[in-house]
């Protein structure tokens, strides 16, 4: 089994994050979570999302507590398998520079099962300190989603997820301001 907890890997500004997860449901099952308006919408709180599948397809949504509006391409698309876009971010206080990352999903099937590595590239060091525990936490509202079980709550799962990265979290925005 994976470590459940985030790596980050700075670079200069930039950092790239991964998580590693495996969840006891058909990629298919993993792929319609993640790449679908109403997949997305419960474990991301999005209240906006449009997805246009296929390279070269917009990726757009309204997500998370703060209701951050992303947009860009969908860079691949190989359903059951692989989505990356970008996740470009106007400047809001939280990120006063904005963002221009890369968010890349890899589901490999394991039986009943489905391997997901998630790799955030170019993303602030800043942004990266708070996405740590906060994509963790979504992490866990995915496979709770996946699971048919109650989807715990995003800002008390944040908040306690700050302490498992107290090296790179003790100066996270708060998602929920």
């Amino acid at each position: 089994m994976p470590p459940r907890r985030g790596l980050l890997a700075a670079d200069g500004e930039h950092a790239t994050l991964t998580f590693h997860r495996v969840y006891p449901h058909e990629a298919s099952r993993v792929w319609d979570a993640i790449s679908t308006p109403e997949g997305l919408r419960d474990w991301l709180l999005c209240s906006h999302a449009l997805v246009e599948g296929r390279v070269g397809g917009r990726f757009e949504m309204v997500s998370g507590p703060a209701q951050y509006r992303s947009s860009g391409k969908v860079l691949a698309w190989d359903p059951p398998r692989l989505l990356e876009y970008e996740w470009n971010v106007e400047p809001v206080p939280e990120m006063p520079r904005g963002e221009r990352a890369i968010f890349r999903w890899e589901l490999a099937p394991e039986g009943g099962s489905t391997r997901v590595t998630v790799t955030y590239r170019r993303i602030t060091r800043d942004t990266a300190r708070g996405f740590l525990p906060g994509m963790h936490a979504f992490l866990e509202r995915l496979e709770a989603q996946l699971d048919a079980r109650a989807l715990p709550d995003f800002l008390e799962r944040f908040a306690a997820l700050r302490a498992e990265y107290p090296e790179w979290s003790h100066d996270a925005p708060d998602p929920g301001q």
